[in-house]
């Protein structure tokens, strides 16, 4: 069986292409296409229409693709810069009506359930009691559990985008009081979740998402190339040396750091401040990076429980003014992936501890 994953996020649209061998999601393909939707949305604002048919044209060339690899119609999911516009049923039904593509959002503690699973499955039984962080561009998700599914989440809005905009839109790079606000209310939205953690002493805590990839790639973890195996780690006390590197340098001297990519430069300091006072507050002093995340979440469950759970994110009823579609005024996509890898994982079933 081979299936599809899209992700719509807040810099780029990715798609997954897996097989299920034996139950496990195996990659054959990825591609990504550049969206940038954080850049054009205001927090709390709503999506304006030249980014619904962005997103639109991105749907169409990831479901086209995944088609050309003889995928199945993608599973398709949209996160907090979607999730939490006042329109966001406009733009998913506009997005359905123009690619036949279900887009829909998933809450916040539900991505930290599909998250943990990916981790989970990729770690392994060893590991033992597990914790997840994972740092988006609107929100930061916090898991911890002993068994398949976490038993405690939590989703804060804590996002690398969202406190960049809310606290260094002016300043680049930002003066030592707002990056001290910028913590204040990390370490406020956080302190509950972080005693939850503590209290619950995980044996093995991971870290997902691309700002963590990047920020232990900046600490001295092994490059992408070297593929998903290698063991990365980043380290609590290395991250608080590269902070300050961070918080030295204007956006554009950060795109130049190693694993700083240019989009993600000026959100970096930011997700730094995020991933640092999270270790510090949960007492963790090292996280593995974990390579799978929600979007093998989601390949996982589908694989394990079948297609009626997706169903319930899907069926758009919520009571709304009736949306109008957002005309793509394109015939066909012309939109080329900005990057494409195809692949043949020959297994995922390695067992990592810290």
């Amino acid at each position: 069986m081979r299936m599809s994953v899209v992700d719509v996020g807040s810099k780029t649209v990715r798609l997954v292409v897996a097989d299920a061998q034996g139950g496990i999601p195996l990659p054959v393909h990825t591609a990504k296409w550049k969206l940038r939707l954080s850049e054009q949305v205001t927090p709390g604002g709503r999506i304006p229409e030249e980014a619904i048919r962005e997103v639109g044209r991105a749907v169409i060339a990831a479901g086209e693709t995944a088609r050309r690899w003889g995928a199945s119609r993608p599973l398709a999911f949209a996160t907090a810069v979607v999730r939490n516009a006042p329109n966001r049923l406009e733009v998913l039904r506009s997005v359905h009506t123009e690619t036949g593509v279900r887009l829909c959002t998933l809450p916040g503690e539900v991505e930290a359930e599909l998250t943990f699973l990916g981790a989970r499955r990729w770690m392994g039984w060893r590991a033992g009691p597990l914790a997840l962080f994972d740092i988006g561009g609107g929100s930061l998700e916090v898991a911890f559990g002993r068994g398949r599914l976490p038993d405690f989440v939590a989703s804060l809005p804590l996002g690398a985008g969202r406190l960049t905009r809310e606290f260094f839109t002016d300043e680049d790079p930002p003066s030592p009081e707002s990056i001290k606000a910028l913590r204040r209310k990390v370490r406020h939205q956080l302190r509950d979740a972080a005693a939850r953690i503590r209290w619950e002493g995980p044996r093995t805590t991971v870290a997902t998402s691309r700002t963590f990839q990047q920020l232990a790639r900046l600490c001295g973890a092994a490059p992408g190339r070297e593929g998903p195996f290698e063991t990365r780690e980043l380290r609590r006390s290395e991250l608080a040396d590269c902070l300050e590197r961070l918080a030295s340098l204007p956006a554009e001297g950060r795109a130049t750091l190693p694993g700083i990519s240019a989009p993600r430069a000026a959100q970096s300091l930011a997700g730094a401040i995020v991933g640092h006072t999270t270790m510090k507050l949960t007492g963790v002093k090292s996280v593995t990076i974990c390579p799978w995340a929600i979007r093998e979440g989601v390949l996982l469950r589908h694989i394990e429980e079948g297609a009626g759970w997706w169903a319930e994110y899907t069926d758009h009823k919520e009571e709304s003014p009736p949306a109008r579609a957002v005309p793509l005024r394109v015939a066909a996509p012309s939109l080329e992936p900005v990057e494409e890898r195809s692949r043949t994982c020959p297994t995922t079933e390695r067992t990592r501890t810290r």
